[in-house]
């Protein structure tokens, strides 16, 4: 009687229940790529020193997750500094200035190359030579 119907009944509510999850598995999955490729690098937002006056600000873009509004004074050459859109990488955060795309990596101070930051822990490095920290 009764109680066969109701458990085929719950039983066709299940699979329905099963198949409405599997097929929301792939916008899900999906998102979870989207942000793996836009790693969150809101730890670094903030100021960081280098050497000779160069500095680095980076703050949240309103773009979106895993952007960034990089401020900096890179050179001590006229002209060399400005404002710039960072995109989160794997690597770290990848921008381009007028002298070519980059990417800033977290590393210590003697990866920087630059004796002034050598024994620094906290810092990130554009290439050898151009590093900026904040301890």
């Amino acid at each position: 009687g009764l109680q066969k119907e109701e458990q085929a009944a719950l039983g066709e509510n299940a699979v329905a229940n099963a198949q409405a999850i599997a097929e929301n598995v792939p916008a899900e999955a999906e998102k979870a790529d989207k942000a793996a490729e836009a790693p969150d690098r809101d730890a670094w937002i903030g100021k960081w020193v280098g050497v000779e006056g160069l500095v680095l600000t980076i703050e949240k873009d309103p773009a979106g997750p895993g952007r960034y509004r990089l401020t900096n004074t890179y050179s001590l050459d006229p002209g060399a500094s400005g404002s710039f859109a960072g995109v989160a990488s794997e690597e770290g955060i990848a921008f381009t200035r007028p002298d070519g795309a980059k990417v800033l990596r977290a590393t210590d101070g003697a990866a920087t190359g630059l004796k002034y930051l050598d024994g620094k822990k906290d810092c990130l490095t554009v290439s050898v030579g151009e590093g900026y920290c904040r301890d």
